[in-house]
């Protein structure tokens, strides 16, 4: 029995102020494509990943621009000021037995083998999805609440887990449990927060940690090593 079909969903609306550049973060060349372009790419080259939708700011003048923007396998929509908003309006381009296989714009270095493990989950019964995730390994600080840089106390890390993408849930449920988290005022950090708002159980997949998010200057560098790791630059 084949399975519904695996769509891959980006949110690329933000700005990365983080990032101090001229332009939102995902704009930003690495060699010579953006951490988009190679985001994509990387989620094109998935041979179980059927159609990838693209979330952008209305009136984006940088997608345009893109060589892949007029790809077929490639559809664009606008999307909205939060995370959520970029994969909601996504979502509506799939059907609701689809896999919606959410990533983040700014993590290029996902590799295919971990998205083949992520894929596992789909076999699963007793769980409406999985992200992938990394055990945490440093020692965990509390700041002091109105206190500057001050640590308050340590955390235990014994069970806790860095959010990663890509994660993946049936695009309908997913759908239902954003529209909940809205009309509950819960904030949603990203798609399984809202799943477990939903009271879905959500499967953790331990993650290459190659699989970062660029989010500042420094993380440039390190995001170029591990793409000429895979020669893709």
């Amino acid at each position: 029995m084949s399975h519904p079909s695996v769509v891959a969903v980006v949110p690329a609306a933000g700005v990365g102020s983080r990032m101090q550049a001229d332009r939102p973060k995902q704009y930003l060349r690495i060699g010579e494509k953006t951490i988009l372009e190679h985001t994509l790419s990387a989620l094109h080259a998935h041979p179980k990943i059927s159609h990838i939708v693209v979330a952008v700011s209305a009136g984006d003048p940088f997608f345009p621009e893109l060589p892949v923007a007029s790809a077929p396998w490639l559809t664009v929509v606008d999307g909205g000021a939060e995370r959520a908003d970029s994969v909601f309006a996504a979502l509506s381009q799939l059907n609701n037995n689809d896999w919606a296989l959410v990533h983040d714009a700014a993590r290029p270095c996902v590799s295919l083998t971990d998205i083949d493990t992520l894929l596992q989950v789909r076999e699963r019964d007793d769980v409406a999805g999985g992200i992938l995730a990394t055990p945490v390994k440093d020692t965990m600080k509390r700041e002091m609440v109105s206190k500057n840089n001050i640590i308050s106390h340590t955390e235990c890390r014994e069970q806790l887990w860095h959010a990663l993408t890509p994660q993946l849930f049936r695009a309908g449920e997913l759908r239902q449990a954003l529209i909940q988290a809205q009309e509950k005022n819960i904030p949603v950090t990203d798609e399984a927060s809202a799943m477990e708002a939903a009271g879905h159980k959500v499967a953790l997949i331990d993650s290459n940690p190659a699989n970062i998010k660029i989010t500042r200057p420094a993380d440039m560098p390190l995001a170029a090593f591990y793409l000429q790791q895979t020669q893709t630059l």
